[in-house]
């Protein structure tokens, strides 16, 4: 008998102990603690990166669900995961801030926590900011104060809609000085603009309206726009270039010149309203304000225009009605012809949903110009209930864009004439225009996996191409698979596309039709419909493809 009770009290011990440890084994069972973890290195020196913000994000909403700073060896670790994707992204000052193997476009590669998912050790590799300074000085080499400096972006990718860009903006202070802070690395160039202080800037009008040539006083000056290093010729800019951590200067010198006045004949219209007159100056094929007519008079008696204080340069000249526009190599002053230029035309239309829903009723609609070798200056206007007009567009080669408030629309068809043409490009010649332009309202994600002997890589570039190639501008997507290989294209309108993984492609000249069809025949073949709903997965993996 006391057996018995001495070995049932053993039992009902061991119940016990059983029981206090049950709520430790549910809470195991049911957060199995995956783990984030890894090492921020300098990616200029590979040395490890102290007190780094690492901040975990929300795979839809990028909200930070949790954040912490690397030690002294550069590791950091999140622990007690539940299985998710998470965005990955890491800062500190001196370096640019960026996500995890980001690339081209902001694609990056999301850690996935899971089963048999190795997150523990990656390798997060920051760039450290470039910065770039100098000083601007006039002729004599005296500061100029209040010189406005451009930084433009070469294009680092070969990608044939690669332009160059204004990246920063700044002026210059009392001792001529300037600088620019956390610079991405790459080529860049850099254009100064200013006003003379002494420049004083008289009419040419006379008693003849604008008609006799300048005076010539010697402080009717104006600065060319000037280039580094200090030439005026754009195509002699000196490059500059930025790698990470360095500290670049340039010095840039002004040398005034005499200002120039361009005289344009604009006769009143019947409605007594003076015809407008616009000047524009392409620097690198981008279009600043403009801000070098220091003056415009109008003279009814001679029906001209006069704009003073015009700095030599390249220009763009829209004038008269029907609008004409001129391209000017200023070098002297001049009564310009109105007879020259380029004669616009007027391109109109209506917009309309691909699935007969109706559009909101005012959407920002652009004309982007398509000419590589001479891009001109965009065109913008916004639609009312559907309609838009733009009333002086020249000839060339324009992409349609429309957008709402949060994304770019698709545009899928546009309707000139009798005649459809998928996509949004179209040619202007020398007629009017009138375009039907079907957009997409639907958002489809097209969700897939991107695998090599099936396993899921990351870090590769998905592309998904549309089989009718006149719509590869405007349907095309891309992305980057995450760290198990899965990816997400957006805002797919229908169509049948060919979905590509390519390894190492962020350098590819992948939008010219001979290099991304290379790819096509070993793609995943994919069609979305109106009907597709939110989101449609593929059925097979999509096979990972050597550059």
């Amino acid at each position: 008998m006391r057996r018995l009770i001495a070995k049932g009290t053993r039992c009902i011990a061991c119940i016990l102990v059983f029981l206090a440890c049950l709520p430790a084994f549910s809470q195991a069972v049911k957060a199995p603690g995956y783990r984030i973890a890894g090492t921020v290195l300098n990616a200029a020196t590979n040395e490890p990166i102290r007190r780094a913000t690492v901040s975990l994000l929300s795979e839809a909403e990028r909200q930070m669900v949790a954040s912490v700073e690397t030690d002294n060896e550069g590791r950091f670790s999140f622990d007690s995961l539940p299985g998710a994707k998470y965005p990955l992204t890491a800062s500190k000052r001196g370096f640019l801030t960026a996500y995890y193997d980001e690339h081209d476009g902001g694609f990056n590669t999301a850690i996935v926590t899971g089963e048999d998912q190795e997150t523990s050790k990656l390798v997060f590799r920051l760039v450290p900011g470039a910065s770039l300074h100098g000083v601007v000085t006039s002729d004599g080499g005296d500061p100029v104060e209040g010189a406005k400096v451009m930084l433009f972006a070469k294009p680092h990718g070969r990608n044939r809609d690669a332009r160059i860009t204004q990246a920063a903006e700044t002026t210059t202070d009392d001792t001529g000085a300037y600088e620019f802070d956390g610079l991405a690395v790459g080529e860049c160039l850099l254009a100064v603009k200013a006003e003379p202080w002494f420049a004083q800037r008289s009419s040419m009008a006379g008693s003849q309206h604008g008609l006799e040539p300048n005076s010539g006083s010697a402080l009717d000056a104006a600065y060319p726009v000037t280039f580094f290093d200090s030439t005026t010729d754009e195509s002699s800019a000196s490059p500059i270039v930025l790698t990470g951590g360095s500290r670049e200067e340039a010095n840039v010198n002004l040398r005034a010149v005499p200002a120039l006045h361009l005289t344009v004949q604009a006769p009143l219209m019947q409605d007594g309203h003076v015809p407008p007159v616009e000047l524009k100056q392409s620097i690198f094929g981008t279009y600043p304000p403009f801000e070098g007519i220091s003056s415009m008079g109008h003279y009814p008696l001679s029906g001209a225009i006069e704009m003073i204080g015009i700095a030599p340069g390249h220009y763009e000249l829209t004038q008269g009605d029907p609008p004409r526009i001129a391209e000017i190599d200023a070098t002297t002053s001049q009564q310009i012809d109105p007879s020259i230029g380029t004669p616009t035309v007027t391109v109109s239309g209506s917009l309309r949903a691909s699935n007969g829903s109706a559009l909101q009723e005012n959407l920002d609609i652009t004309l982007r110009s398509l000419d590589e070798a001479r891009p001109h200056s965009p065109q913008q206007t916004t639609s009312i209930q559907g309609a838009f007009r733009f009333l002086a567009v020249r000839p060339g080669s324009w992409e349609f864009i429309a957008t709402d408030p949060d994304k770019t629309l698709s545009v899928t068809s546009l309707i000139i004439g009798s005649q459809t043409r998928p996509g949004n490009e179209l040619i202007v010649r020398d007629k009017p225009l009138q375009v039907i332009a079907t957009v997409s309202l639907v958002e489809t994600h097209v969700e897939g996996i991107a695998q090599n002997d099936g396993k899921g890589v990351p870090g590769v570039m998905i592309v998904l191409i549309p089989k009718k190639w006149p719509a590869f501008r405007s349907l095309t997507r891309r992305d980057q698979s995450d760290s198990d290989g899965s990816f997400s294209l957006h805002d797919v309108a229908p169509g049948q596309y060919t979905v590509v993984a390519i390894e190492d492609g962020w350098e590819l000249d992948w939008e010219r039709p001979e290099v991304i069809g290379r790819y096509l025949s070993k793609g995943v073949a994919v069609t979305v419909t109106e009907s597709s709903g939110k989101l449609l997965r593929l059925s097979e993996a999509v096979p990972v493809q050597s550059r």
